[in-house]
């Protein structure tokens, strides 16, 4: 922040990060200095529990005093999800410099070793020209993420992993297995964070 007089952070969905956004909520930070943008979306209306940016303004977003102009929410709504994709990834540029340099992005992990939104066998996982990709279907939804470009360009990288489901593949993952999406993610500033049950009761 000190050197760039903004701080850019990425974050991700599901369930594992919402106690950190209370509780980030509730620290001394200078919101108006601080860009928030996110790791990925799901394609759902607005205000659906399904989007991602539902459960961060909810735990984040509302509790904060951060300028609307500085909170950059993926746009899924519109037909051309790839021309969105490419509107997203600007915003990151105007924001966070050509190529973009995010200061913090925040990872979680998935059972199958998925992490943003770059699944096992998706097209996004060999995209390496552009920050942002749309996804295919996953569950149902296709999906908006940043790429691993972006991802290994940041500053730090911060895995939040919990739950005795996540056991194997956070092994995995601290083993660097790039057989699984999350294990190709660079290593050498992240920092990764994990309760009891993910380690392995370690």
């Amino acid at each position: 922040m000190t050197e760039r007089g903004r701080c850019a952070l990425a974050f991700s969905g599901g369930m594992t990060p919402w106690r950190a956004f209370r509780a980030l909520s509730e620290e001394d930070v200078p919101w108006d200095r601080v860009h928030l943008f996110q790791v990925d979306e799901r394609v759902a209306p607005p205000g659906d529990p399904d989007r991602n940016y539902f459960h961060l303004k909810e735990a984040l977003i509302d509790r904060i005093a951060v300028p609307s102009a500085n909170v950059h929410p993926m746009s899924v709504e519109a037909e051309n999800f790839d021309e969105e994709a490419r509107r997203y990834e600007a915003i990151l540029r105007r924001i966070a410099g050509t190529p973009p340099v995010l200061d913090l992005i925040q990872l979680g992990l998935g059972e199958d070793g998925h992490t943003a939104s770059l699944f096992p066998g998706d097209p996004a996982l060999q995209t390496v020209d552009s920050e942002v990709a749309a996804t295919g279907l996953h569950m149902g939804l296709r999906r908006m993420t940043l790429t691993f470009p972006a991802i290994d360009r940041a500053r730090c990288i911060l895995w939040l992993v919990t739950g005795a489901g996540k056991a194997a593949a956070l092994e995995r993952l601290r083993a660097g297995d790039r057989s699984i999406p999350a294990g190709r993610v660079l290593r050498c500033r992240a920092v990764l964070l994990a309760d009891t049950a993910a380690a392995g009761g370690r």
